[in-house]
């Protein structure tokens, strides 16, 4: 379904409308990654934006559970895991959506309900901007452990990159799937 109002009825936005584009590249790695990063988080947003609980809870591609729904549960629990437990290295802190006697509580709990659309949305949120400030404050040369190995902050952030980019490319054929509205 797309909409016939807009030069690109297709399309989330019209690429003049774009909320993404913010004028000029960023200068420095720090810099450079967290524009990266934003834009990766911006469009999974815009991916998602406009959806019912039905919708957002779809899954494509029967037996699996891969759904927007899903991705935007995860998507929060990764934000949490990193952020808090990795980079904070407070483990006992709960991760959303997660449980150790099922490995896909974030993709199997995702169902089309108006409360859990909106604890998702508001998981994904808070995460993310507490993910913002621990990554704002902490060079990206800072060593934490994972799993007691060495890890710089810098391969956490170039992960999350990564993660989103995979993501929102899943979330792309996700979002065709409902309403036949592609990415850009």
């Amino acid at each position: 379904m797309t909409d016939p109002t807009r030069r690109f009825p297709d399309l989330w936005v019209d690429p003049e409308d774009d909320p993404r584009e913010t004028g000029g590249p960023a200068r420095g790695e720090s810099a450079v990654l967290d524009s990266y990063l934003r834009h990766y988080r911006l469009t999974f947003e815009l991916k998602c934006a406009g959806l019912t609980p039905e919708q957002l809870a779809r899954r494509a591609v029967p037996p699996s559970t891969l759904s927007l729904l899903g991705l935007l549960r995860h998507l929060g629990k990764v934000e949490h895991i990193w952020a808090v437990q990795v980079v904070q290295g407070r483990t006992d802190d709960p991760r959303p959506y997660w449980s150790p006697d099922r490995r896909d509580v974030d993709f199997e709990d995702a169902v089309a309900d108006a409360a859990v659309v909106d604890d998702a949305w508001a998981t994904w949120r808070r995460e993310v901007a507490h993910a913002q400030e621990v990554y704002a404050r902490t060079p990206l040369d800072t060593v934490v452990r994972h799993h007691g190995e060495p890890l710089e902050v810098r391969d956490i952030v170039v992960h999350l990159i990564e993660e989103y980019a995979r993501h929102c490319g899943h979330a792309d054929l996700l979002r065709e799937c409902v309403d036949g509205r592609t990415g850009q």
